[in-house]
């Protein structure tokens, strides 16, 4: 049985894994953040700082954090994943890639403690199969936190086919912990949100390559029609374009149905290096 969790390894340090590192922080827990890419580290570090500052003035529930020496005792970040090896929980939010993902958990389970579990923050791979690449598939389970996590009040927690009661408990307390609401969902790729969303970015960036409309077009439309705070491409620069494609592209090897088949000008836009709002360049140009 887990006891309780105070420290939580968290894997990548992009933009989803920022703002889970941030909502972790605000609530009160350790963190170690782990990236292989040290220039990513450098920049995490900054954003972090700055996200711990101002991100109260945006939402009056969180309490900002201004201390760096509080901050630097209660953060480690490193490139090292051995450095996991004393937390009490997992959050992966590597690329969504098979073979990487694959490789990391392995790793993680030859480090991590046996009681303790792996949360994969995944978009679109089976849980049930990230468990089966370990010793441990009962604990593992899957958390979709939205971007940026310490403003989103609910996420979609995925139950693989081994996931126990016992991580599914260990999880609702930590994530109760977060101020979060849980919605619990079974286990197909894609779960409930992904599976629907990327459907709908990939058929408004067709509606785009068919010049039926320009980008800002499609998304003031969901958004004065329809009431959608931000329209699809708007969702799917600030995901990640790349991030976008290889989604689509698990859930087309998954289901083998043609309506996954990723546009081909989404695909022109990754090879080109428009990857989205990280690199200020996607359906927009961003200063």
């Amino acid at each position: 049985m887990l006891k309780e969790v105070k420290t939580i390894g968290v894997i990548g340090a992009g933009n989803i894994g920022l703002g889970v590192v941030c909502d972790l922080l605000f609530h009160g827990f350790d963190v170690v953040l782990v990236d292989n890419n040290d220039s990513a580290l450098k920049k995490a570090a900054q954003e972090i700082f700055q996200t711990l500052r101002f991100a109260p003035i945006i939402d009056k529930r969180l309490n900002a954090i201004s201390d760096e020496n509080e901050i630097a005792a209660r953060l480690n970040i490193t490139s090292d994943l051995e450095e996991v090896k004393d937390c009490d929980f997992i959050i992966e939010n590597i690329t969504e890639k098979r073979e990487l993902k694959k490789t990391l958990y392995s790793q993680l389970d030859e480090i991590c403690r046996e009681e303790v579990c792996f949360a994969a923050n995944t978009s679109c791979i089976s849980i049930t199969e990230i468990g089966g690449w370990t010793n441990r598939p009962g604990q593992v389970i899957g958390i979709h936190f939205m971007n940026p996590s310490y403003l989103k009040l609910t996420v979609e927690v995925i139950k693989g086919d081994y996931t126990s009661e016992n991580t599914i408990e260990v999880t609702r307390t930590m994530l109760e912990d977060m101020n979060k609401e849980l919605v619990i969902v079974n286990d197909l790729p894609g779960f409930v949100s992904n599976r629907i969303s990327h459907l709908f970015m990939n058929e408004a960036a067709f509606v785009v390559q068919d010049q039926l409309a320009k980008p800002s077009d499609v998304d003031k439309i969901f958004k004065e029609c329809f009431g959608h705070k931000m329209g699809p491409l708007e969702t799917a620069d600030l995901i990640g374009l790349d991030t976008v494609m290889y989604s689509l592209e698990v859930l087309y090897e998954s289901f083998q149905d043609p309506k996954y088949r990723c546009c081909p000008l989404l695909k022109k836009m990754v090879a080109g290096g428009k990857l989205g709002k990280k690199v200020k360049k996607g359906f927009y140009e961003y200063n």
